[in-house]
């Protein structure tokens, strides 16, 4: 399963102290990030954005999509928060959420070349023509 973002992303976008204190979660409060929390989170993100995907591209990825990066840190820091979070994050995941399902049902296109599904450009419907009994030739003699 590719990572769409990791613990440099998280801190680079949220800070230390942010995922210190959605981390840190040992008895004897240590003051510093729990990386294994952390990558948990980006794999759950990866795991939800890689269901909404399947939809419309083949996976995995040849080359992450910055729109993805983004959406995986909004996934990931929301999960990061498991008793509530302020209303900024909480919107965040919110409209990453809805932008997957925009992904998912066609409405937001990602520029990864080459990675969306064949389909046969055709609406479904087929013809074909049986042979003409009646033709210039088998009619010689009548007309």
């Amino acid at each position: 399963m590719p990572a769409y973002t990791d613990l440099a992303r998280l801190t680079e976008r949220f800070g230390a102290d942010m995922l210190i204190r959605a981390t840190d979660r040992s008895d004897a409060p240590t003051g510093t990030i729990d990386a294994s929390v952390v990558e948990k989170a980006c794999a759950d993100a990866a795991a939800l954005i890689d269901g909404y995907l399947a939809a419309r591209y083949a996976l995995p990825l040849a080359e992450v999509p910055p729109l993805v990066s983004a959406l995986a840190e909004d996934i990931a820091i929301y999960r990061l928060h498991p008793y509530g979070t302020d209303d900024k994050i909480k919107a965040d995941h919110d409209a990453a959420m809805r932008a997957l399902r925009d992904i998912s049902s066609g409405a937001i296109r990602l520029a990864v070349a080459g990675n969306e599904p064949a389909t046969t450009g055709g609406t479904g419907a087929m013809f074909t023509d049986r042979e003409r009994p009646l033709t210039e030739a088998s009619m010689k003699g009548f007309i």
